[in-house]
């Protein structure tokens, strides 16, 4: 009896503890977590730089391994400074997409144990190289961290050195001595790879149907900035047609925009990194940063991709759009129509907007009026003149009826004839209504 009301009272804080809990892991901000540590403070800006801290503020069950600066700045990779969006892949790469407490990594058998990264949920990962193999060697106390295959670019592998932050069952950080490249990742290969070159603004005319979306970038000048990007990993950019433009409903206020929203609206289009189509189709992590969020910050202007019924979908939140073509598809650019304009709910509010009606095509439906009067079809009669109808003519069909089904078109005719089938009908209705009301009043004073 103690024992069941002990629970019943605890139950309350129970709940409560795991309430402020879920809600405390379902925003994961990994670079307040490292801020305690100056020793991580390197690592800890290429999150931020690369926009993988934004990839991980819904993750709630990972392990991060962290390269502490003395170990980071002796890299050649980081000393030769490539790319962003390739440094960013090796930096997903660090991000195990399972809990490990220092428990864990003392329990790996010698052979090892598969690890999916967030790299793998980009779609380039070689086949599934993406995951790392986990070891764990009894006799030197050492757990090492290594690609599933033996490549020959270094570094391949890293040694665990401690645990420095441990959120029980969501979160933990380790420290490592040295970054992991991914099999089949050439880091440095854009430095030697000559720039594409391409023209965006012209591909898009070229491409027909983007002609409005090419004088904006063009008007916005943040068209330089994605033809910038095109080296390393590159770009993918999602642009509407001619029609979703003209579509926007009056709500979305686009043109009414300052240059800057305008702006920000145009890099809410573009993912830095490069996915052909097939990358897009088969995505694992939904939730895409954009350029835009690079500006504004981690988890905004994000956008969430996924199938839907054989084809790319992309939400916003208050917009949904699908991929309707390829417009250019050449590493490291890709360019792809969209069927609506995407407006990020940071701008245009949380709530959805709704598609403009779409035009009637083809003859108009006839209007139909309930007010038939003889000046809708004829002439009226003369002033001081009384109309045919008082001349005489059979009740319900009177001169004034003869008269309108001389003159109304062929198509109204049968409409207007089932109108005062209606209405004698009506009369009848109220006669019978008044008819029992009376009877009834007439019984009731007996």
């Amino acid at each position: 009896m103690a024992v069941s009301q002990l629970i019943s009272h605890s139950t309350p804080i129970i709940l409560l503890y795991l309430l402020l809990h879920s809600t405390f892991i379902s925003a994961v901000n990994i670079t307040h977590l490292l801020s305690p540590y100056p020793d991580l403070s390197d690592f800890s800006d290429l999150l931020s730089t690369t926009t993988v801290a934004a990839d991980l503020t819904q993750r709630t069950s990972l392990t991060l391994l962290a390269v502490p600066n003395s170990f980071l700045r002796s890299s050649d990779l980081i000393r030769r400074s490539p790319s962003s969006t390739n440094i960013a892949d090796v930096i997903r790469y660090h991000v195990l997409l399972q809990y490990l407490s220092i428990h864990d990594v003392h329990r790996f058998p010698p052979s090892g144990k598969l690890i999916t990264t967030l790299f793998q949920t980009t779609g380039r990962a070689t086949n599934d190289f993406g995951s790392v193999n986990v070891t764990y060697d009894g006799k030197t106390d050492t757990t090492t961290v290594r690609s599933p295959a033996a490549y020959s670019q270094a570094p391949n592998n890293a040694t665990v050195i401690s645990l420095i932050k441990n959120l029980p069952y969501n979160v933990s950080i380790f420290s490592v001595n040295s970054l992991i490249v991914p099999y089949g990742f050439d880091l440095l290969a854009s430095e030697s790879r000559p720039p594409l070159g391409l023209n965006i603004s012209k591909a898009l005319i070229d491409g027909h149907n983007f002609n409005v979306a090419a004088s904006m970038l063009a008007a916005s000048g943040v068209v330089q900035e994605f033809e910038s990007d095109e080296g390393g990993a590159g770009i993918t950019l999602f642009v509407p047609t001619d029609d979703a433009f003209s579509d926007l409903p009056p709500s979305a206020n686009f043109q009414s925009l300052p240059a800057d929203k305008k702006a920000d609206v145009l890099r809410f289009h573009v993912l830095h990194s490069y996915y052909p189509l097939g990358s897009l189709q088969s995505i694992v992590n939904p939730v895409q940063p954009t350029l835009a969020t690079e500006d504004k910050g981690a988890g905004s202007f994000t956008l969430n991709i996924s199938r839907v019924n054989g084809s790319v979908a992309i939400n916003t939140g208050i917009i949904q759009a699908s991929v309707t073509q390829t417009v250019f598809d050449q590493n490291p650019v890709a360019i792809f129509g969209i069927s609506r304009v995407l407006l990020p709910k940071e701008i245009f509010g949380k709530n959805a907007v709704l598609e403009k009606p779409p035009p009637i095509t083809g003859a108009p439906a006839p209007v139909m009026s309930m007010n038939f009067s003889p000046e809708s079809y004829g002439p009226s009669s003369p002033p001081g003149q009384m109309p045919s109808s008082a001349t005489g003519g059979m009740d319900g069909c009177d001169g004034r009826h003869l008269f309108e089904d001389r003159l109304l078109p062929a198509r109204h005719l049968s409409f207007v004839r089932f109108r005062r089938v209606i209405d004698l009908f009506s009369v009848d209705v109220v006669g019978l209504m008044i008819f029992f009301l009376t009877w009834s009043s007439f019984l009731a004073q007996f």
